[in-house]
Parts: structure tokens; sequence; C-alpha cells
């Protein structure tokens, strides 16, 4: 168990990295922490706030800043100089959800974090019958003036309205992970303005997107599954910036390496007339540029380029500049990374292709919940710091579930090298009316449009489980043609929970818990392990709720830990990779309220697993992708005995005795029963023709099947006995073999105690002993005893 301490190690080198990385970023930060600091005002109340205490504390929990959390510049794709961060300490008040806005606002509340939350400051359970209210002041900055102001949110769920000195703020927003924005420039009074804002939050008793969240006590209780507690109101950085009249408000970035460009898109607002100018450059000396009309694509050429990938996440820095004539009225900073994601046949068999090559997806899923911020991330570094685990842990890839983070969480995915799968968070589980699906849709529209410009984002998830599922066929169609540019899954699980494939996309995705399963690809899509694992590990006193944690499959002590995931990442790359499995994706990368699946606890204070080996594990699954080796072939319609291999027992073969599979001494003057027990035809496998299944010899239509672990010689025709009786080959030690399971690849065929039983890596039972554990499980097929 190794334990990371706040004030020294990893986070201090966390903190010192970031500051380094973001340089060019810090620029912006202390131009809007000035902005503020000149302009904010309820500095008394600020002091006076004070936090409630977390049910559990993360390491960065005592390092928020009362008056200014979160300072970092809030969109790292499109930025600009000069801004405002309006976060902070506000007003707050809670009314019923028909009320008007209310007279007084007693209480107050730390901006972004969402009310439920302690480091809100409110910590309390929102319903639908409840409507959030917020206020603060602010003065824009002299600097300013002659420009027109725009007031952004990060995310705030979920309907939220805005008015500024008694004035509504354009249309009410209707979406809880999407940014929007309003020019307010016409609503201010030209001294201290009153910003509030209403949210209402119906989590599910609604129709709308809410990923996992529940209306649930804030106190840590028993239960609660897979779903976790709310997170209403305003949850994202909420700031202002100031513009001219026309401006840019989107860069659309798509890299093509093959042909030495990028292509771009920049969209504007009141940019009739106006062209924009794109320059691409690397340490500050430019590759390529072009000029173009806005709303248009065009190319930038990239001669040569440095392509992106995991290993080597290379970013190249963008400019924007909008042209009126020959003079620039608005110019904007953003970046790149020139990589491609695709989809080919690489040994007759779909898989997904980076750059053109296939290279295997290991990744976990990534709920993206805090214990003291719930949907928030207390800090920058903390927001970091779960994506750096990955990179620690050997991972390329993270699935990040049901929930869609801030733009700077993709700049950190961009910056340290990860794929990233982003699902579209999920309505409720029943069956979604005409209003919601309409407003799931358009939701759905602008968060592709808000990160399709992000490098690590290679595949859009539409659905999960079946959950508020409808139109799977159309609504992957549309999302691919919507962005072409990436990998569409219509539905992650499609073998799960009542789901219905739609059939299309890119990708067929199972969830298999423990797994890792036998999901196959077909002829047009690649075949993915979208859930798996589950492995549970309780850490006493990094508890949400002590003795309440549930696993898929608890581990008694961080050795069986090890062993069991280690041996799941091993099935992966020794039988199902071979077999057309392209990506997996682990649950989970932190333990959230009562699920203990994770390889770290939900406080971030314990990392479960022993890095190193995960490290290794991950590393030679990714390298084996690069070259993969063909799957183990035996002489399929042939006789052959099995012989033990293990030192000191290399005279022993596989026979069935009394219906029951043993090892047994045989030699060349063994009677003829025990030679022919000995002996087993192979023949291609009852489930699965690219595995094997063993015949016995002298009882013809009877097979070598694991039942119950123990290993028989019987019949049957079921599919359950099929399965049971099918084996697929694994390379192992001078040529000979490992058997593994076809329903359970984890699982392997090994000798104990003179019995044959199918043993699991990290298993619990005696005859998962570690010891000589690959020595008994390896098998060196030989001429048959009884021809």
């Amino acid at each position: 168990m190794r334990r990371t301490p706040a004030d020294r190690g990893p986070f201090a080198r966390l903190r010192r990295r970031a500051r380094r990385a973001t340089t060019a970023l810090t620029v912006l930060v202390l131009a809007g922490a000035a902005a503020l600091t000149a302009t904010g005002t309820a500095t008394a109340a600020a002091r006076a706030w004070t936090p409630e205490p977390a049910p559990m504390t993360t390491p960065w929990t005592n390092q928020v800043p009362t008056d200014t959390p979160l300072p970092e510049y809030p969109r790292p794709q499109l930025t600009r100089p000069d801004w405002a961060n309006l976060n902070g300490i506000w007003d707050f008040a809670v009314t019923p959800a028909d009320a008007a806005r209310p007279a007084s606002f007693p209480e107050q509340i730390r901006v972004p974090f969402a009310a439920e939350s302690a480091l809100s400051g409110i910590q309390r359970k929102i319903t639908q019958n409840d409507r959030l209210w917020y206020k603060r002041t602010f003065t824009v900055p002299v600097g300013w003036n002659g420009r027109r102001v725009q007031l952004h949110f990060g995310a705030s769920d979920w309907r939220t309205t805005v008015q500024v000195n008694g004035q509504q703020a354009g249309a009410v927003h209707s979406g809880g992970y999407d940014a929007f924005s309003y020019d307010i420039t016409g609503l201010l009074n030209g001294g201290t303005n009153t910003l509030v804002v209403s949210v209402w939050d119906p989590t599910e008793t609604g129709g709308q997107a809410i990923g996992k969240q529940r209306i649930r006590d804030v106190a840590p209780h028993p239960g609660g599954g897979i779903f976790y507690t709310a997170a209403s109101g305003i949850w994202q950085t909420v700031w202002l910036e100031p513009t001219s009249a026309a401006y840019v408000s989107r860069l659309d970035l798509v890299p093509d390496p093959a042909g030495g460009r990028l292509k771009v898109t920049v969209r504007g607002t009141g940019t009739d007339g106006h062209r924009a100018r794109v320059t691409v450059s690397t340490g500050g000396t430019a590759v390529g540029t072009a000029t173009g009309a806005v709303g248009t694509e065009f190319t930038v050429p990239v001669p040569n380029p440095h392509l992106w990938n995991p290993d080597d996440p290379f970013l190249y820095d963008v400019r924007a500049d909008l042209l009126s004539g020959t003079t620039t009225v608005d110019s904007v900073g953003s970046y790149t990374g020139m990589r491609t994601i695709g989809l080919g046949s690489v040994g007759g068999m779909q898989r997904p292709l980076l750059n053109g090559k296939f290279v295997f997806q290991t990744g976990t899923l990534d709920q993206g919940y805090w214990p003291d911020g719930i949907y928030t991330a207390p800090t920058d570094a903390a927001l970091r710091y779960d994506l750096q685990k990955h990179k620690d842990l050997g991972f390329n890839m993270v699935r990040k579930h049901i929930k869609v983070e801030p733009q700077r969480w993709f700049y950190w995915a961009d910056r340290l090298g990860l794929l990233v799968w982003q699902d579209m968070p999920a309505m409720d589980l029943r069956t979604p009316d005409t209003a919601a699906r309409s407003q799931w849709e358009a939701e759905y529209d602008r968060i592709i449009d808000q990160h399709r410009s992000s490098p690590s984002l290679v595949m859009w998830v539409d659905q999960n489980e079946g959950w508020g599922q409808y139109d799977q066929a159309r609504i992957a169609d549309e999302v691919k043609a919507y962005d072409p540019t990436r990998l569409v899954n219509n539905m992650s699980g499609v073998n799960c929970c009542g789901s219905v494939d739609g059939g299309n996309g890119d990708v067929v995705d199972h969830h298999v818990y423990v797994g890792p399963g036998t999901t196959v690809p077909g002829a047009v899509r690649a075949a993915v392990l979208g859930e798996f694992g589950g492995l549970g590990s309780r850490v006493a006193g990094h508890e949400w709720y002590p003795g309440g944690g549930f696993s898929y499959e608890d581990q008694p002590d961080p050795a069986h830990l090890d062993n069991r995931f280690v041996g799941l990442l091993d099935a992966i790359r020794e039988v199902r990779m071979p077999r057309g499995l392209s990506a997996s994706v682990y649950t989970e990368i932190t333990d959230v309220e009562n699920e203990v699946n994770g390889l770290l606890t939900y406080d971030r204070q314990v990392v479960k697993v022993d890095e190193a080996r995960v490290r290794a594990a991950n590393r030679a699954l990714i390298d084996a992708s690069r070259a993969p080796a063909a799957p183990v072939t035996l002489p399929a319609g042939q006789y052959r005995s099995l012989r033990v291999t293990t030192p000191g027992y290399t005279d022993r073969y596989l026979r069935h005795r009394d219906g029951a599979a043993f090892t047994d001494v045989v030699t060349s003057g063994s009677d003829a029963l025990l030679r022919n027990d000995a002996t087993w035809k192979i023949v291609p496998g009852l489930a699965n023709g690219t595995c094997y299944s063993l015949e016995s010899r002298n009882y013809p239509g009877q097979y070598l099947r694991h039942r119950d672990y123990r290993v028989y010689k019987e019949s049957g025709s079921t599919d359950l006995f099929r399965a049971d009786a099918t084996f697929c080959p694994v390379r192992g030690a001078n040529g000979a073999v490992r058997l593994s399971a076809y329903d359970f690849p984890e699982q392997y065929l090994r000798h104990y105690n003179a019995e044959l039983w199918l043993a699991t890596p990290g298993g619990t039972h005696t005859w998962d002993n570690p010891a000589l554990f690959t020595e008994d499980t390896t098998w060196s097929v030989e001429a048959p005893w009884a021809p």
C-alpha cells in the first residue's frame, strides 16, 4: 500500500511541472487575477465565510483559495490576455422552484463549487423543488473602455437564468455540461454592476442529461450503488472578457498530417466583411501562415509535421487574427496536435489506427468525482493529478464516463498525452420523451463543438448500457457526420442491461465484469472492452462510508489485487488482443463514494496497486500491439498428449480418470488404458473456431471442460458447455503453450496436487497459489501416447 503525502513528493513535483507547463497561460491567469482584485467586491464576506468539513480530505482540499478558487485561465484553446475571474464568494439563497428573485440572500457560497459540496460552504441536498440564487457585484476595469464585455460560464447545472442590473442577459440556458456566454455590454451601468444568477436543477426527476447524479443526502451513507451525489448549480468558472465588436468565437482545428497542413475554420461574431489569418508555430518560430474567410475552412501549411501521440504529445502553438482590411481587430491564441484517428484492417481484423498505426488503447473509467468538490476538482493541480496517475500507471487512454470536464481537463490530456473517449452524459434510465431527446441532442452538438479541436479526444461515446436509449443508429450516424474526424461508439456495453446495439459506428463495445470476456471485431467495426475489472479493495481510514463500499470482486489484500489486476492485463495481451480486441477500459481510476473499485482511494491519498508492476503490464500490452503476434495454433484434427513442464514433474501427462482430469506419470510401459486416457484429439473450438477443444481418445464426443473451476471429461450440447470446453492457446516458454479458458481468458488450465483446475492469477482459491503458477499452467504438446 503506497501513501502519498500532500506536502512533498509527487504533489510538490506536480505543482512545479504545472507551473512550467503553463508558462504561456500564467500571464493570462495573473492578468485575470489582477483585474478582479482591482474591481471585485465582497471581501468582508469572504473573510467571514468558511467551507463545510469534507467527508474525505484530498491533498488539495485545504489549498483552495477563498477569494480566488481555480484562478487559471479557463479556456486554453481560445485565449486572450485580458479577463477577470468571478470565482469566489457570492451571496446565496435557496427558494421554492417557482419563486421570484428573493429580497435577501442570507448565505454565502464559494463559486464554482456545487451547492451539495463541502467546498461550496453550503453542503446540503438540493431537490427539484428548489431554485438556487447567486448574487455578486463587479466593476469593469477602466482599461476595457470601448470594448464589448462577455460574461462566460464554464458550466451550470441545469437551467440557468442570468440578470445584470435587474435585466435578463439573453436567453435562459438549459444544459449542465456545456459552456455558454452573454454579451452584457448593453446592461452595464458604468459603475458597480449587480450580477444575479438563478439555477433550477431537477436532476433525475427531469428529462435532461444527468450522468451519474442522483438526489441524495450529502452526508456519507450506505448504498447508492453506481450512482452518486448530485451537483447542482454553477460548477465551472465564471468570468468576464473584453472583446472588440467583431471577434473570434471559436476555432475548429483539424490536423491533416498526410497533407502537411492544418485545416482551420475561424468562427466569429459580427465578422461580416472580415478575414482571418492563422499562424502555426513552435518554439516561437512560425511554420506556416494562411488567410481565409471567416466561417469557411481553409488550410495552413505544417510541413514535415511532428506527430502527436501518447508517448510524444507534441503541441503546436496557433494564433488567429481577425482582420478588417489590414487592421487586426481581434487576436486569440490556441494550440493543436498533428494526429489522425481512424479505422483499418490489420492482419485481417478491424483496428483503430492512430497516425495510421494500431496501438492498443488501455485506459480506465474516469468518473470525475471528488469527495470535497463533487463535480469540481478543488484545484487545477488536482484536475491534472488524475490524468498524471494514468500516465504513471502506464495507461495511454481514459474514458470520461458520462460527464464532461472543464476545458482545462482536456488541455491536460492534450499536454500529458492521453487518448480520450468522451461519453455524452446519459439521461435517466427511463425512455426519454420528445422534449428530453431534443434537449439531449442539442447539448451533445454543443459539447462536440466545444471540444472538437482537442487532439486527445479520439472517440465520442453516444450512449451507455441502454440508459435513456433511443435511435441509436441514427444518433451514431449523425455524430459521425457532425464530426467525421473521430471514431463513434453507438453504445458502450451492447451486451449489458437491456441495451440495444445500433449496429453501426466504428466499434462494438462490451462490458464484462470481471472480464476480460470474448469481444471480437466484425467486418466493419473494431472490438473494444468498454468496461471490465472492478476489483475492490477497502483501505481503512480512506472510505467514504466506512464498511459501505462495494466492488465487482473484493480482494483480500494488496498482493492479491496486484496479481489479479496484472493477470487481467496479461490475459488481454496474451489471449484477447491476438484475437481482435483493440482497447480496454478498466473500472476504475479512483473509488467513488461507495464504489471501492479504484486503483486509488476516493480521497487520492492512497495508490492501492504497485505502480511499477501495473505500468510494466500496460507497457507490455501497448508494445505488443505495435507488432501483434498471430494467435498460437495447434494441430487441429490430430491426436496429441499434453505433458507437464513444471520442474520435477515433467514425466506427468494430462489424463482423465473416472470423469475428472488429473496428471499422471505415463511411460512406454504404461498400460493401454492409461495411454488412451492421456491422449486427446485437438479439434476446432466448440464455441469459437479460432480456439480449440480437446476430445477424449477413448470416449469420442466427450471433451475436457471446466465446471466450478474443476476440470472434467464430459459431453454436452449447451452454449455454456461449448464455452467451458473451449480453450485458447497462449505461447509459453520453449515452444510450450498455456491454455486459457475461452469464456474466462484470464484463467488458465493448471495442475495442482495432480488435479486439473482452472486457476486465476491473484485468485483466492488454494489452486490459485502464486508459487510456480506459470510453470504449472504451461504444457508441452507432444506426440500421442495412443495414436
